[in-house]
């Protein structure tokens, strides 16, 4: 449903809600009973007689039975009674299912462990009273209440939003937060990533608060019809099943060959018919190699241990090698490849001085991160062993972090340049400005913003050297802020962009970079190294890639 294009009051018409006291108690559980519980539809398991005929069918097993069916038959029409070898090669058929069958379930417990510790929570208004629900509980219609640093439990429409913005990486792929708006309407067909009134599951909340109506629960959220994608592929044979099955095939006519032939020579050379029978028999059942099986199966079983050792779990055995037969691996970028943790590298603040940060940091960068950090909306607050937890926006968090880690704190500088208004940052814009208390008498308004979009409103400043510096970092891969300001002599009374964001001073550039993960170059190499070749996918701008 294109829930986007309707207005605020027609959902909460169309769900039967409220925007004040949400679902009443009993409304909540009848819609529960209705639409079920919040959470992706589990396959339905095979029950243990499936299981055992599964593993059955396999090609090789099913001329493992049919070799077994032949021993006996042999051995009882030739009256010599040694059931040995039927015996031997129904106990490694027996052997190979258990093996396969107790791995898998295992595997199917651990799975089921993980989604116990990752029970959600959810906050919404019923009857008026705010409280904290499973979020499996959640149903359409139900006020949620959305907070800073919140994972968004279902797909639902905004009806209030203050600064709000959320990362949708998990469902677009876009790394940076999406600016929300409850009172945008389109009438056009628009992407996932530019319903800026739609919240969806699965998302992140790095600023702001709001409430929306819960439009979708389960599957029926865009994470759920995706989840329904990846179920519906089914199942297909691994490339080590194919190959052995294959290989049954083979041995099993070069085999059936192999008696023919040895039948006709006996017959030519008038040997009794049944001695000929039996002896074609017993060869046909020596050619095929009963322990194969099971070796392969305690070789991959040996594999799927050693992979749990590495806190990976393998639901069916042969996905092992599966993963051996790899050739190309395709790795996003951002907090895979990287930290996903945005780091000030360079600072520039006038003529040709670059400050390196990991270096140390200068009197003339610092002043740059002073005055950036005020025109952020992070929270510091106050860790385990005292360490510093910066909440937010990656580009604000990365700056806010290299003052914390310089001798200054964001709330040292909030207290000397408290702020008295601010035009948020949005997507038509791509800037934001705050406006502070400057001492006694003046006041200073700072705004930053990507360079590109800010170089015409600087009026003041060496902008043609900051035009080679910008391209200069973003050859070193580092995302540029361009931070500006303006002083006034009295308090503006227009907070508007046309007031506040145009002749500007430039202050400075800041060069930051998401930093690989230490592990992210030994894995590559490692990966060259077997033959693989890897590929990163983004939605960086190719230098930065």
């Amino acid at each position: 449903m294109d829930y986007y294009k309707k207005t605020a009051d027609e959902i909460v018409k169309e769900f039967s809600s409220q925007t004040q006291d949400g679902l009443s108690n009993k409304e909540a559980q009848t819609r529960y009973e209705k639409y079920g519980p919040n959470r992706f539809a589990e396959e339905k398991k095979d029950s243990m007689l499936k299981k055992v005929l599964l593993s059955l069918t396999d090609f090789t097993t099913l001329v493992l039975m049919v070799a077994a069916i032949i021993s006996f038959y042999t051995a009882i029409a030739t009256e010599h009674g040694d059931l040995f070898e039927g015996i031997l090669i129904i106990a490694i058929i027996v052997i190979n299912s258990v093996l396969t069958i107790v791995q898998e379930g295992n595997a199917e417990k651990a799975l089921s462990a993980l989604q116990d510790m990752n029970k959600q929570t959810a906050t919404v208004i019923r009857e008026g009273q705010q409280k904290d629900i499973d979020a499996d509980e959640l149903v359409p219609g139900d006020l949620l209440v959305i907070e800073n640093g919140a994972m968004i439990a279902a797909d639902a429409r905004l009806t209030q939003a203050s600064q709000l913005r959320i990362e949708e990486s998990a469902l677009t792929g876009e790394s940076e937060p999406v600016e929300k708006d409850a009172d945008f309407i389109s009438e056009e067909e628009l992407p996932l990533g530019d319903q800026q009134n739609m919240v969806f599951k699965g998302c992140t909340v790095v600023n702001g608060r709001g409430q929306a109506i819960v439009t979708g629960t389960g599957m029926e959220t865009e994470m759920g019809k995706i989840a329904g994608l990846l179920s519906d592929s089914g199942t297909s044979l691994t490339p080590l099943q194919k190959r052995l099955n294959q290989l049954g095939k083979q041995i099993s006519l070069i085999a059936l060959v192999a008696a023919a032939l040895v039948f006709f020579i006996g017959y030519l050379q008038n040997e009794p018919l049944l001695e000929m029978f039996m002896t074609s028999v017993s060869l046909a059942v020596a050619a095929v190699p009963e322990t194969l099986t099971v070796i392969v199966t305690l070789t991959l079983a040996y594999g799927v241990q050693k992979m749990a050792k590495k806190n990976a779990i393998i639901r069916r055995l042969p996905a092992v090698e599966t993963l051996g037969t790899a050739s190309v691996i395709c790795s996003d970028k951002t907090g895979t490849l990287t930290q996903n943790k945005m780091q000030v590298r360079r600072v520039w603040s006038r003529g040709d001085e670059v400050t390196d940060v990991e270096d140390g940091m200068t009197a003339e960068a610092m002043e740059v991160l002073k005055i950036a950090s005020l025109c952020t909306d992070v929270i510091v607050e106050k860790g385990e062993d005292d360490e510093v937890v910066v909440k937010g926006n990656p580009t604000e968090v990365a700056i806010v972090r290299a003052i914390e880690e310089n001798y200054h704190t964001k709330k040292e500088l909030d207290e000397e340049y408290p702020r008295i208004a601010e035009l948020p940052f949005d997507s038509k814009r791509k800037m934001m400005t705050t406006v502070h208390k400057m001492g006694n008498k003046k006041f200073l308004s700072v705004t930053k913003g990507a360079f590109d979009v800010l170089m015409p409103k600087f009026h003041y400043g060496d902008v043609e050297r900051a035009q080679v510096v910008n391209d200069r970092f973003g050859k070193k891969a580092l995302r540029v802020i361009a931070v500006g300001y303006r002083v006034f002599e009295e308090e503006p009374t227009e907070i508007t962009s046309e007031n506040l964001e145009q002749d500007l001073r430039l202050l400075g550039l800041v060069g930051m970079i998401d930093p690989p993960r230490p592990e992210s170059k030994g894995a590559i190499k490692k990966a060259r190294k077997a033959g693989i070749k890897t590929v990163m996918i983004t939605g960086d701008h190719v230098v930065t890639a």
